[in-house]
């Protein structure tokens, strides 16, 4: 993996750490670049079963590193990924894989770090943590998802407040909007143990509850509601399904196939 984003992967869990301390993990086109690389190294691993998305040093992601992109501005109408460009596909990458991404956020999370942030499934939040969609400071508006991203967390005021102003929120304003699900001491210890423990269960019925929950945010009460039928008909019976019921009888670990 690129020196750009750190990968490790122990036990079902991968750890994925944005790794550019020195420059409080700040995105130039290298770190989207291997951003990009680490989602689909992890979209082909069907031994992760969950993901710990963090920031190495004293920042989670500080946002784009405006100087790199100082020889001129980047095209971002071309679509590489699908219906997202290199940008957007950054924080929406997170959203799209199949296993439960949790970011544990510490420090700055400004603009494009906050939207990669919000691309994760949850996010806990260290006490220390200070939260912005600080692009109309530059003059511009966020663009890497951030208004398909809060659907469902944040109210429209809110979020419009927060884009028009720019205005930094700590970590337990953060939690009361919705940008973050809950605050803990030690965020990254607190989403550790929260990857561990949906490393422990089904696989199979995690990544149909991640496409559930996705389907949830858009569609039609009969499409939710067709679609909740053909999840559980497809882990009904199935070798990991009938192991989760044989471990919770016997009051051991499961041992579930990845």
């Amino acid at each position: 993996m690129s020196e750009r984003v750190a990968l490790s992967i122990a036990e079902g869990v991968a750890q994925v750490r944005l790794n550019r301390p020195d420059k409080m993990n700040a995105l130039d086109n290298a770190m989207l670049e291997a951003i990009a690389q680490t989602g689909e190294t992890l979209r082909a691993r069907r031994d992760v079963r969950a993901v710990l998305l963090s920031g190495e040093g004293r920042a989670f992601c500080a946002g784009i590193d405006i100087a790199s992109f100082g020889q001129g501005f980047p095209d971002l109408l071309p679509r590489r990924f699908g219906n997202s460009n290199l940008f957007q596909h950054a924080a929406m990458l997170w959203q799209d894989l199949p296993m439960p991404v949790i970011a544990a956020v510490h420090g700055a999370c400004f603009g494009g770090g906050l939207q990669i942030a919000l691309g994760a499934d949850i996010r806990i939040a260290s006490p220390d943590a200070t939260l912005s969609l600080m692009e109309i400071k530059w003059g511009l508006v966020p663009d890497m998802g951030a208004f398909a991203l809060t659907r469902g967390l944040v109210r429209s005021d809110v979020l419009r407040e927060l884009a028009y102003t720019g205005r930094t929120v700590d970590a337990a304003e953060a939690q009361a909007i919705g940008l973050v699900t809950r605050m803990a001491p030690d965020a990254h210890a607190a989403a550790l143990e929260m990857a561990r423990t949906i490393a422990s269960r089904n696989p199979d019925a995690i990544r149909h509850a991640k496409q559930l929950a996705g389907l949830a945010e858009d569609a039609e009460r009969a499409a939710i509601l067709q679609a909740e039928s053909l999840a559980q008909a497809d882990i009904l019976g199935q070798p990991n399904q009938r192991e989760a019921v044989a471990a919770e009888m016997a009051k051991r670990p499961p041992r579930f196939m990845d």
